[in-house]
């Protein structure tokens, strides 16, 4: 049915956005060069850090998709479902708890004032996020708990990871127009509480899914 596929789309779009930006949000070492670029070189020079940050995601979100469309088959047994949405939201809950408790600004690397070209800025970027493969346990944990993964469905799949990317991109773009527009009251204190208020809102979002599949509170279909 056309209505029918509509609703499809848009609940891929959804859910490829709320991943884009809970996998950038987090303050690692990208979000802390993002933040001294734009404070040092100028909004654009963190916008591409953060877009170089997004190709190298994709990456790593393409990879941690073909993994998981071989296993699907598990899910389709209702037990397997929810143990895997369980393992989803516990894993999304130590990861915002985690987020919460780390101090971001403690090893932090300090960004050259030397602008170099946005191209340069954008690659190295690219491969600093590349240099951390832990991020895959993240996109597990997320495509797990919200169902993104539709083997068979190659369109929308191609629309959930071009809304992955369009839900980075507009984290990156609303950092650097935040760091921007009150770069002259930004301390190092401004990252450790960003970094707190996004580790809190991701156990609250990782709590209010633990428990709504804990008690059937709400079902995603596969």
């Amino acid at each position: 049915m056309p209505f029918e596929f509509h609703i499809d789309i848009l609940d891929i779009i959804f859910k490829g956005m709320l991943i884009g930006i809970l996998v950038s949000a987090p303050m690692g070492p990208v979000g802390i060069l993002c933040v001294q670029r734009t404070l040092n070189k100028g909004r654009w020079y963190g916008f591409v850090t953060g877009i170089g940050a997004t190709v190298s995601d994709l990456i790593y979100a393409l990879i941690t998709g073909l993994g998981m469309s071989f296993v699907m088959n598990l899910v389709y047994n209702s037990q397997n479902r929810f143990i895997l949405q369980i393992a989803g939201s516990i894993m999304l809950l130590f990861f915002g708890i985690y987020s919460w408790r780390s101090n971001p600004v403690k090893n932090i690397h300090r960004s050259s004032k030397t602008k170099g070209t946005l191209f340069h800025n954008g690659l190295t970027a690219f491969f600093v996020t590349l240099s951390n493969p832990l991020i895959i346990l993240l996109f597990m944990a997320v495509f797990a708990q919200l169902a993104f993964i539709m083997p068979g469905k190659p369109l929308e799949m191609c629309i959930g990871y071009l809304s992955i990317i369009a839900g980075a991109l507009l984290w990156w773009f609303g950092l650097t127009w935040l760091i921007d527009k009150i770069r002259n009251k930004f301390e190092e204190t401004g990252i450790i509480i960003i970094n707190k208020v996004i580790g809190s809102i991701v156990i609250l979002i990782s709590l209010i899914i633990l428990l709504g599949t804990v008690f059937n509170l709400f079902t995603i279909e596969y």
